[in-house]
């Protein structure tokens, strides 16, 4: 073990869960201040396996969705937004790329694990509103192509 490794150790043994959430929000600036987007990326990468070791996803991305955009720190979405810089048109498309891409991923994690009868009622409370606000807008003849899509989908 390195003479950083101990002392590191020795430090954040004496600290509070507080104190070290503290320390964290209080060194990011710090810490990313020179690094690039790439290298934030690539460290992001690194370390959410770790992060989210342990994690039940299914009590915590709602409290997560719920504030992404309206805080700046104490929280994963804000240091992840302020680890990639404090862009307003990113900002406006981070929650949207990030549902696109999560989603589907974590809907398929989860749900098998759902009580059948709990699914069902929620698969259906779930399509109807993906449904609704995604053809809400749309022409008729995308509304209809979007249906003939689904359908042929669904007797795959």
């Amino acid at each position: 073990m390195s003479m950083r490794d101990k002392m590191m150790e020795f430090m954040m043994g004496g600290m509070s869960k507080e104190d070290k959430e503290e320390m964290m929000i209080n060194m990011m600036d710090k810490f990313l201040a020179d690094m690039t987007r790439e290298d934030k990326k690539k460290m992001m990468q690194e370390m959410m396996p770790k992060m989210m070791e342990g994690i039940d996803m299914m009590e915590m991305m709602p409290k997560m969705m719920g504030k992404i955009g309206f805080e700046k720190s104490g929280h994963m979405m804000g240091m992840m937004s302020s680890m990639m810089g404090d862009n307003k048109d990113m900002e406006a498309t981070m929650v949207p790329k990030m549902m696109m891409e999560m989603m589907p991923h974590c809907l398929g994690t989860i749900l098998p694990s759902i009580p059948e009868k709990t699914r069902i009622n929620f698969m259906l409370k779930l399509l109807t509103t993906i449904i609704e606000q995604g053809l809400c807008g749309l022409s008729q003849e995308a509304k209809e192509g979007f249906l003939e899509k689904v359908i042929k989908k669904l007797k795959v």
